[in-house]
């Protein structure tokens, strides 16, 4: 078995720390559950404060929650990104008190640009079905 290089788990505890640090994640209630090369996985339970005027998640919230784990896939370098374009589809509405997760994955990476696929599930459906689907594009400048 290799040893663990000491210098590669303080610089990814760093980006993680960096990456949890996001003031207006905290606001929200957003949460980084995994973070990995290329990869993130954020949560966030739907409260009433998070609603819009029919009682189900703004999609706002549900846009920030995929917004999160694009930005923490796309950063979990170090590298920084920014990004160039992001469009979501909304495809189901939750309850309040439903624990929302978006799981971001870099799907094409071209040197200076990568995109990356977000998939928001209700976390207790055991089907996987889909909230809703976000893809984005980042530079790196």
């Amino acid at each position: 078995m290799a040893p663990r290089d000491a210098d590669a788990d303080a610089d990814a505890n760093a980006i993680r720390r960096q990456i949890e640090s996001d003031p207006y994640c905290a606001t929200l209630g957003i949460e980084l559950a995994e973070l990995g090369a290329g990869t993130a996985r954020t949560r966030l339970e739907i409260t009433d404060d998070l609603t819009n005027f029919h009682g189900t998640p703004h999609g706002g919230a549900i846009y920030s929650l995929a917004d999160a784990a694009f930005a923490a896939a796309s950063n979990a370098d170090g590298e920084t990104a920014v990004a160039l374009e992001t469009n979501v589809s909304y495809l189901d509405a939750v309850e309040v008190g439903t624990v929302l997760t978006a799981t971001a994955k870099e799907t094409h990476y071209g040197g200076r640009t990568a995109e990356y696929e977000v998939v928001v599930t209700d976390e207790a459906d055991e089907t996987g079905d889909r909230v809703a689907t976000f893809r984005g594009r980042v530079y790196k400048p």
